[in-house]
């Protein structure tokens, strides 16, 4: 493409073929500003970067010799993105009709909004929850661990992590959308940083929102804008191991980020809730084979 790209979609894959076909094919589809697409093949084995090398020759494709995972994948793409805008993009997401027009629209006439997220549907229709979040304090981590959030769905204090008091057909302000479906502000980032390396899959992107908005950005939730996710293509791949990335990813967010306010009993506590859940859905997936690591 001649023009610059205000859009870079910034697609980390792993065995999707298919879903990232897919996904690619809807995103310039759908695209009515100057857009670009980047893939990182964080070292596939069924084709996937001959496949898009083929069919989508205008990408910038980054092969990768093994999996660096999603972060350090993220980072590496970054360098080759020249959008004013990047739109995280999960292989397993498809975006609807206009979804990157209106995320970029949002985004201009709002300087001060760091990254914005769609409205995300399940294949069956419901809503992915991700997609509007409030940071996991261990509070919040409590109740919804628990499932006082689940019991008492439309509370602010009991639901904050999933923001249920707010209705998801309203524009609103949110603590943290979901890397499957974002588009950030390119400025922003330069200025707070990408993806932190210490997580390998999970928590980079509650991680990254969290310092956006130390560094004084919003971030916004558009209904407007929707995208469908079909959630877990990668976990089934190897449930086990993303069961242990994702309660790591737990504990590595709340050690960062809020164990220096509480004493080594709390931080105990919360370090011993983590694996203990772990260690039940570790179980219950050996004996079940549900893929699921977080609802």
């Amino acid at each position: 493409m001649s023009a610059k790209p205000l859009v870079s979609a910034l697609i980390v894959s792993y065995n999707v073929k298919d879903l990232l076909l897919d996904s690619l094919q809807a995103f310039f589809a759908s695209s009515d500003v100057p857009v670009e697409a980047v893939v990182v093949d964080n070292a596939s084995r069924d084709g996937s970067a001959d496949a898009v090398a083929e069919r989508f020759p205008e990408v910038k494709l980054i092969r990768q010799a093994r999996n660096i995972g999603y972060g350090k994948a993220n980072n590496l793409g970054l360098q080759d993105c020249d959008g004013r805008f990047v739109l995280l993009l999960n292989p397993d997401v498809t975006v609807g009709e206009a979804c990157v027009g209106r995320l970029a629209d949002f985004l201009l006439v709002r300087p001060d909004v760091g990254a914005v997220g769609p409205r995300l549907l399940r294949p069956e229709g419901a809503a992915d929850l991700a997609a509007r979040r409030g940071f996991p304090t261990p509070a919040t981590a409590f109740y919804r661990l628990t499932g006082l959030s689940r019991v008492f769905p439309r509370s602010r204090r009991f639901n904050r992590y999933n923001m249920g008091f707010l209705p998801d057909s309203e524009v609103h302000e949110i603590d943290a959308g979901t890397g499957a479906c974002l588009m950030l502000r390119r400025a922003a980032i330069d200025r707070v940083g990408f993806f932190d390396p210490d997580y390998f899959m999970y928590g980079e992107d509650l991680d990254l929102c969290y310092r956006l908005k130390l560094g004084g950005w919003k971030i916004y939730y558009l209904p407007a804008a929707t995208a469908v996710h079909l959630k877990g293509a990668s976990t089934r791949q190897s449930t086990r191991r993303m069961l242990y990335e994702f309660h790591s990813a737990m504990w590595t967010f709340h050690h960062k980020h809020y164990a220096e306010e509480y004493p080594a009993f709390a931080n105990g506590l919360v370090w011993a809730s983590i694996w203990a859940r772990w260690a039940v859905l570790a179980a219950r997936a050996s004996v079940t084979k549900d893929p699921t690591v977080s609802p």
